[in-house]
């Protein structure tokens, strides 16, 4: 697996961090839904610099100009909920992308802290052949994204794969590089080195899910 952490160079995209994983600022659900969708964002932008492109002319109303366009036939993939504001941030930058969308949550086993993923909801074109975005806020244990990724592969074979991520963990990087082809890109705002007891990031931010959308039963 090939890893782009862009923490390690200072940016704007710092700021977007802080603002998230502060406990105060993160309380205002809109404005963490839109430094989540400003994460997907830069993320999406540094990603572009690895897609294929072809060459083009373009006319304006002076004359010609040939420019190199991107050419890969793209699919963005979204774990709901917490997926969602990312999801936008990446279709922000790739407008023309064909969308898919799965549901996988954490389903407790015998009242520990043990759990399976369970994969309910898949709706998806075929990924043949394509350049695949599979998007998901928190990179915790990384048994969401196997299992998201084990779904996918009855649509087909994609081209290439681009993992993007806001948090994760060591572990968790760890985890799928076991699991998803290894020419596989990672593309990840910041890595925090530990996991709780119940499998969530340290520090991390807390549950994405439910700061961007609300609470859940």
């Amino acid at each position: 697996m090939i890893i782009h952490h862009l923490e390690e160079t200072n940016s704007i995209l710092n700021k977007f961090i802080s603002e998230i994983r502060d406990v105060t600022i993160q309380k205002d659900s809109l404005r963490f839904r839109r430094n989540i969708e400003r994460i997907g964002e830069v993320l999406g932008y540094e990603l572009s610099k690895n897609l294929s492109y072809s060459s083009s002319n373009i006319e304006t109303p002076l004359g010609t100009k040939n420019i190199q366009l991107p050419n890969s036939n793209i699919v963005l993939c979204s774990i709901l909920r917490a997926g969602l504001p990312l999801h936008q941030g990446l279709l922000n930058y790739f407008d023309d992308a064909e969308n898919a969308f799965i549901s996988a949550y954490r389903h407790p086993q015998n009242n520990d802290a043990t759990f399976k993923i369970v994969v309910e909801y898949f709706a998806s074109p075929s990924i043949e052949g394509k350049t695949l975005l599979l998007a998901d806020p928190m990179l915790a244990t990384g048994q969401s994204l196997v299992a998201v990724y084990q779904g996918m592969k009855k649509h087909g074979t994609p081209k290439e794969i681009h993992v993007v991520c806001v948090i994760g963990s060591t572990a968790g990087i760890e985890f799928i590089k076991n699991h998803f082809p290894k020419n596989t890109h990672l593309w990840i705002a910041a890595i925090d080195d530990k996991l709780n007891d119940k499998g969530y990031i340290v520090p991390g931010l807390g549950d994405a899910g439910d700061l961007a959308f609300g609470a859940k039963l």
